[in-house]
């Protein structure tokens, strides 16, 4: 049975608005199921924020994508392994995939939306993505194991991944922590995120 707190959406408290220059550049991806963030990893390097970055030393990028513990490495998803993941709350694992260029619309299907935040955005942004790795006593999470692609391993994550908090739930969240006017409440799919994400960016930029 679904939990009554599956089923109420909680709108969090936008952000106040930053003001200085926003010439933190980062960037969001989906390929129309899954969405991740893509940061510089020399700018997380020297933060000290995320000691994980120590194991992609010769990265440009590094994408971060959260999700289900059991289904998001699976090599091969089945429909009941979809099905599980969404109606049960599963605890979650961090992917990290190590990047030599940006991220770019190249024809694939991979759709890409620049973000760019303000100084203050970003040293939020990263300390709520370090925080959100389950780490040992000494301060630094283990990969798992090996990631989905070349140069990418899996992390223990924080939090429980459900229907109503799903990858796109978390990198809205994610946004938010960095400044950007974007609720996670009602996103569910890829789409969603990067429907709104754009709509949002649309008017910060003063489009609409």
């Amino acid at each position: 049975m679904l939990s009554i707190t599956w089923l109420t959406a909680c709108d969090e408290p936008l952000p106040p608005k930053d003001v200085g220059p926003r010439t933190r550049l980062i960037y969001v991806t989906s390929n129309d199921w899954h969405t991740a963030i893509v940061v510089p990893a020399p700018a997380l390097v020297v933060t000290n924020a995320l000691p994980e970055v120590a194991d992609f030393p010769d990265a440009a990028f590094l994408k971060f994508g959260w999700g289900d513990r059991t289904y998001y490495p699976a090599k091969e998803k089945t429909f009941e392994m979809t099905f599980f993941a969404l109606l049960t709350p599963t605890s979650a694992i961090m992917h990290i995939t190590a990047l030599q260029a940006p991220p770019k619309d190249d024809g694939s299907g991979l759709k890409v939306i620049p973000v760019k935040l303000t100084e203050s955005g970003f040293q939020r942004f990263v300390k709520g993505l370090a925080a959100e790795f389950e780490r040992p006593p000494d301060g630094r999470a283990k990969s798992v194991s090996l990631g989905l692609y070349p140069n990418s391993y899996f992390y223990h994550a924080h939090g429980e991944f459900h229907l109503f908090n799903t990858c796109n739930t978390w990198t809205a969240r994610m946004l938010l922590l960095g400044g950007v006017a974007l609720s996670s409440s009602g996103i569910i799919t890829a789409d969603d995120l990067m429907t709104r994400l754009r709509e949002t960016l649309a008017i910060e930029s003063g489009e609409y």
